[in-house]
């Protein structure tokens, strides 16, 4: 198949455009400067030059595709205080990918998350997020909005992923408790740190999204979860041993001041299931679970 691909350099990215070519896809991949370009070139893809605010190139590359994977998401804004605004620009960049799919049965997978599914209980695929008036429900609306076009004629699925997509080079939610925990002196935890993150491994992650875009049915709910729930604490300690630091537990009230913006999620217990989406597509997880994968060493390198 030719796979349009978004977000094709970043994290997930720049290991699933190898396991496409390497399964025989003809990669096409949104590229935002020349550095990109170059990389995905040098992998093997094909660039089209863009963001995902160009929606008319976005339509393009997806009616000259076979499928669309839509990895992409504004991170840096969203994080750092414009959740929204880089929301709504996702959902129109869903929006101009899918329409040209629409009544071709071609696939559109989008990655999605975890987080705050379905809180202090597992989360299984079988679970929808709740939408209401909060910026973070327009990310749960492009979801349901993606999985309601497989009424349309549209092969969607939906991958949600794990808070924690870890790694050699991850710079997400691991690095910057590593990095906290190297600034603050000490590793840090909410409460008894017994709350659970579901975790997956970059690879494992970039060949579900392979295996979605090949052979998902439509409306398919996938999760990428390696790993069901991770206590905090536990994280925290591998963490502390390896920065040679104290671990501790942060009073509620500190939380802010301590992790900044990650306060928001660093006390979330949210486990979740993968058990369906196993069954479904035959994905088994071989990567390095995450505190093994703490433990070789590779988030305490640098400064």
């Amino acid at each position: 198949m030719r796979i349009f691909v978004t977000g094709a350099s970043g994290w997930i990215g720049s290991a699933l455009v190898p396991d496409l070519i390497e399964a025989g896809h003809q990669v096409v991949g949104l590229a935002r400067s020349e550095a990109s370009a170059a990389a995905l070139t040098a992998a093997g893809a094909e660039a089209v030059r863009g963001t995902v605010d160009d929606l008319d190139v976005l339509a393009d590359a997806a009616a000259a595709s076979d499928g669309v994977i839509h990895l992409a998401f504004k991170h840096d804004i969203a994080f750092s205080g414009s959740f929204q605004s880089a929301a709504e620009a996702d959902r129109r960049a869903v929006d101009a990918l899918v329409e040209p799919l629409v009544g071709t049965d071609r696939p559109f997978v989008l990655a999605s998350g975890l987080a705050g599914l379905k809180p202090d209980q597992v989360a299984t695929e079988q679970d929808m997020p709740t939408v209401d008036d909060s910026a973070f429900s327009i990310r749960a609306a492009t979801s349901l909005a993606v999985l309601d076009s497989a009424s349309r004629g549209v092969r969607s699925s939906v991958v949600r992923l794990s808070p924690t997509c870890h790694g050699d080079g991850d710079h997400g939610f691991m690095a910057t408790l590593v990095a906290t925990a190297r600034a603050k002196g000490v590793s840090g935890y909410l409460g008894d740190g017994a709350n659970r993150w579901p975790a997956v491994h970059r690879l494992d992650a970039a060949r579900l999204f392979r295996l979605a875009v090949e052979k998902a049915p439509a409306g398919s709910v996938l999760h990428g979860v390696a790993e069901e729930g991770v206590a905090i604490r536990d994280v925290a300690e591998v963490i502390g041993r390896g920065l040679d630091v104290p671990v501790h537990p942060v009073a509620a009230d500190a939380a802010a001041e301590h992790f900044t913006w990650m306060s928001a999620f660093i006390g979330l217990d949210a486990p979740a299931s993968s058990t369906l989406t196993r069954e479904l597509l035959d994905w088994q997880p071989t990567g390095p679970g995450l505190l093994e994968d703490l433990g070789k060493g590779h988030y305490f390198q640098g400064a």
